[in-house]
């Protein structure tokens, strides 16, 4: 492994399998809290950590505009050192524990984005790591020549980047998430894709959307056993008061879709655990979940459903001929914050060298922890995955 200088950022190369990915850490910049590169160069695109609203010295600024902002130079930091700037950005979560600091945060966004911003999705969550009110992570692509932007989303090429869709909070449950589905497909459309094309799905969902409900109208977007990869996330809040959000990416030519799934996983008419969009491979968000005929979780501890989560994760990319190494971005959403440590400590064993980027949530209020009637106990952590072949 060489370790290079460069103004504003060190940078490593790593190889795998022939990839080679660069590993951003901007100059000055706070060590991570956990075991995870603050940005990694792969291939033609940036993945970013999510940045808190942390200043140098570890302290945070009194109000949400000023904390937004102070999320971004963070993210800009990250950016700059890869030799990018923010209007290379293409795609963008903006996480907020108070949901009606969006305005304050949207004010300041439009400083650092004043024109052809990233896609972009907003949800509100419970609590992030080291107390943070805000967090950013956001993609970008290399060459700024293939980036442009359409209604509802951004191309890169054949790839297209999503913005959040909500749903009309007015009408039933099913009429709330047909809205926000209607929504993507516009999006959808505007790049001459429709829902065949998408690779990768998060619905973000509030405890007043049923998940049946949700599934039920999904499932019809999209062919049985051949649907994206999903992360269904049930957070704390969504803007203007909105119970689903849809977002995701999507890809034009259909001969570098492929769906991958292990040998292990029925066919599903929700989700794919896999989806290749050219070389970069987005696997749904798994848990702790032991499948077979008597599936559910058995671990009562974040460890060792972490470490079961892990396997899962591992068959999906094992399936597709890649290993922990190729994985350059990953999102953790757990139970309770104050699992971090206990978290990080497992999660750190399946990463050598250099880790890949992270976004940790704690998305919703927590359950409670006991097992069922059937010794089940609850989801105390996902973790969904982006490698690169």
């Amino acid at each position: 492994m060489r370790l290079y200088s460069i103004v504003l950022s060190t940078l490593m190369t790593i190889s795998a399998f022939g990839a080679e990915k660069k590993v951003i850490t901007p100059a000055g910049a706070r060590a991570p809290v956990g075991p995870y590169s603050p940005g990694i160069m792969a291939g033609d695109y940036l993945y970013v950590s999510g940045q808190g609203a942390a200043k140098p010295d570890g302290s945070f600024p009194e109000t949400a505009g000023l904390q937004t902002e102070q999320c971004l130079n963070n993210v800009k930091a990250i950016v700059e050192g890869a030799g990018l700037t923010m209007g290379h950005v293409v795609y963008a979560h903006l996480y907020l524990k108070d949901i009606t600091a969006y305005e304050d945060a949207n004010r300041v966004w439009a400083k650092f984005f004043p024109k052809d911003g990233p896609a972009r999705a907003i949800v509100g969550v419970t609590k992030m790591p080291t107390d943070t009110p805000v967090e950013v992570t956001v993609v970008a692509v290399r060459d700024l020549s293939r980036r442009k932007v359409i209604p509802g989303g951004v191309m890169v090429g054949d790839r297209l980047y999503l913005a959040g869709s909500i749903g009309e909070v007015s009408g039933d449950p099913a009429q709330q998430v047909q809205s926000a589905l209607d929504a993507m497909g516009k999006t959808l459309k505007s790049a001459g894709m429709d829902f065949r094309h998408m690779v990768f799905v998060n619905p973000y969902l509030t405890d007043k959307m049923p998940m049946d409900v949700m599934n039920k109208v999904y499932a019809k977007h999209f062919e049985f056993g051949n649907t994206p990869a999903r992360a269904t996330i049930k957070v704390a809040s969504l803007p203007n008061g909105g119970n689903i959000e849809f977002t995701g990416v999507a890809i034009r030519d259909l001969s570098k879709r492929i769906a991958v799934r292990p040998k292990n996983m029925p066919p599903s008419p929700t989700a794919s655990p896999c989806v290749f969009a050219e070389d970069t491979f987005y696997c749904s968000a798994k848990a702790g979940f032991i499948p077979g005929p008597n599936s559910g979780i058995y671990a009562s501890t974040v460890e060792t459903q972490v470490q079961q989560t892990m396997r899962n994760l591992l068959d999906g990319l094992e399936e597709a001929g890649l290993t922990f190494a190729d994985v350059v971005a990953t999102n953790v959403y757990l139970d309770d914050i104050n699992d971090f440590a206990k978290m990080n400590k497992t999660y750190a064993q399946y990463f050598s060298g250099a880790p890949p980027t992270r976004t940790t949530v704690q998305q919703y209020p927590s359950a409670e922890r006991k097992a069922n009637e059937q010794e089940r106990w609850p989801t105390l952590e996902q973790i969904s995955i982006i490698a690169v072949k």
